[in-house]
């Protein structure tokens, strides 16, 4: 009598595949959109040691070595050499977009801006995702969830209202219009790629980082140095490089196989509540009644987005 070998693939899951269910992978998001708000009260406050570019690319350059090593398991290297001239090119893609100009423009656009304002005008993101969405991937709204975009947009103009905006202010306006843009692009195509499930999130996530991290930290030491940074800097960038960005990133992407973009560009503007919070908390950047009730609205579309 012989005994029936254990089936391992049938036992064991594989992770590489797996896909979260739509609970788990709103929960999963909302937590990195935590994780990110507390990045932006860590930049504000390292702005004023470090410039801009360099301090970006110092927190990715950093995200992307922690990330490097995962891609030397047996399974990662088959999904690495797997990876076809079209995958390639929009990991590349994204790597530019998505980490260097979009992260690269939210830094920058912080050096003029108060952290909920920038924050808020990156949640246009949703309007350019959604018209974009329906085109390129073909991920049409339900009337809630378009019901919840337009009181997400509508929270916006309560805020900015009315505007009274300095010519510093338009520099940074500018700075983060471009940011949310290529956070349109990089959202669209992150989407593309995770959707599929062919490639794991960890692959993903470490290689478009690491081209877009070069290209960051290239650029910001060109044009504005290496500075000198306390020890408080140091821990900052390390905290966001291994938590706030090699482990959020990677976690972001692998909700996407599950989320429509859209709905991960909404649950992403709910940063707008936390980051005005902890601006409150930390910054004393107070918000009147009318701003209130903007990321009131805001908050409201984000829930009705979800309930699809």
């Amino acid at each position: 009598m012989t005994t029936k070998p254990i089936a391992q693939s049938s036992e064991v899951p594989d992770l590489r595949k797996q896909i979260p269910t739509r609970q788990a992978a709103i929960g999963l998001a909302l937590l990195v959109t935590f994780l990110w708000s507390t990045s932006w009260v860590l930049i504000r406050f390292g702005l004023k040691e470090v410039p801009a570019l360099t301090f970006a690319g110092l927190r990715y350059s950093l995200a992307a070595v922690c990330l490097l090593p995962f891609l030397l398991t047996v399974q990662n290297r088959q999904a690495v050499r797997g990876l076809n001239r079209g995958q390639w090119w929009m990991l590349t893609g994204l790597g530019v977009i998505y980490y260097a100009v979009a992260q690269g423009a939210q830094y920058l656009g912080l050096v003029y801006l108060p952290l909920a304002s920038a924050s808020l005008l990156l949640n246009l993101t949703a309007l350019v995702v959604v018209g974009f969405g329906m085109i390129l991937l073909a991920e049409a709204p339900t009337r809630l969830q378009w019901l919840g975009v337009i009181l997400n947009l509508v929270g916006i103009v309560m805020f900015f209202y009315p505007p009274t905006f300095t010519g510093q202010d338009w520099l940074g306006i500018a700075i983060v219009m471009v940011g949310m843009l290529a956070n349109s692009a990089g959202t669209l195509m992150g989407r593309s790629l995770n959707r599929s499930g062919s490639i794991p999130p960890i692959v993903v996530t470490a290689v478009s980082m690491t081209i877009g991290a070069v290209l960051m930290l290239s650029t910001g030491l060109a044009t504005q140095g290496m500075p000198k940074f306390s020890l408080a800097s140091w821990g900052a960038i390390l905290w966001m490089a291994v938590v706030n960005t090699a482990f959020a990133f990677t976690l972001w992407n692998y909700t996407q196989r599950s989320l429509l973009a859209m709905e991960t560009t909404i649950i992403n503007n709910t940063m707008t509540v936390q980051i005005a919070i902890l601006g409150w908390i930390f910054s004393g950047e107070s918000l009147t009644a009318l701003e209130i009730g903007g990321v009131i609205l805001v908050s409201l579309g984000a829930v009705l987005v979800q309930l699809r």
